[in-house]
């Protein structure tokens, strides 16, 4: 069984110790260290070499989004997952452009946090259905849509389409096999095509780019 080595970005203490109890409960999680600010951050990533980072917004000194930028500029191989009970449009699309790779509230259960963790170890992204949504508005535009020339379209099969319009929902690639009555491997093809064809690298960029074109409902 592999090992992800997290470490906790929380500046509540008593936040803090909740979230390292109920994560030290999975065998598959090593809680490698943490930090109730951003200093000694990037040192401690130095030192403990953590696959995943647990990273609050709302810190006291540099922001969690500030804070990103800077883990994925010195350690573009650290997965970040924001982790926060904010829900604002603003900081969660500047996470993202920041290079986090996903994105949970505080009070999502502990076996999602858990999924997500994994996923984004994996080199996915995460965003809870209502995190979804609100990229989505964020990024909402005029009823005429049809502002990319007919050379620019992009045209994903009627299967990648709705791999990419369920992704859009917030499934994640189990519940979209479900749904579709398709292998988990089937649905990675499906997203690696969705990928190579949009010109992105995940999910949310998959996702803001097909509602910027139309191609995905809210």
């Amino acid at each position: 069984m592999e090992v992800i080595k997290v470490y906790i970005v929380e500046d509540q203490i008593n936040i803090l110790k909740t979230q390292t109890k109920l994560l030290e409960r999975y065998k598959e999680i090593k809680i490698v260290g943490y930090s109730l600010s951003s200093k000694n951050v990037l040192n401690d990533l130095e030192k403990l070499k953590p696959d995943v980072i647990l990273m609050d917004l709302g810190l006291p000194d540099i922001n969690g989004v500030e804070l990103t930028e800077m883990v994925k500029n010195k350690f573009p191989e650290i997965e970040v997952l924001i982790f926060t009970i904010f829900e604002e449009e603003e900081k969660v699309v500047k996470a993202i452009q920041s290079g986090a790779n996903g994105y949970i509230l505080k009070g999502a259960p502990v076996d999602r946090i858990i999924y997500a963790i994994k996923a984004v170890h994996k080199g996915g992204s995460f965003i809870q259905p209502s995190l979804a949504r609100v990229l989505l508005r964020y990024f909402k535009l005029p009823s005429n849509q049809n502002m990319f020339p007919d050379e620019e379209k992009i045209n994903l099969t009627k299967r990648e389409q709705e791999t990419l319009q369920l992704i859009a929902k917030g499934l994640s690639n189990n519940e979209i096999a479900g749904i579709l009555g398709i292998s988990k491997s089937t649905v990675r093809t499906h997203l690696e095509h969705i990928y190579q064809k949009m010109d992105v690298t995940n999910r949310v960029e998959a996702i803001t780019e097909g509602y910027k074109r139309g191609m995905v409902e809210l």
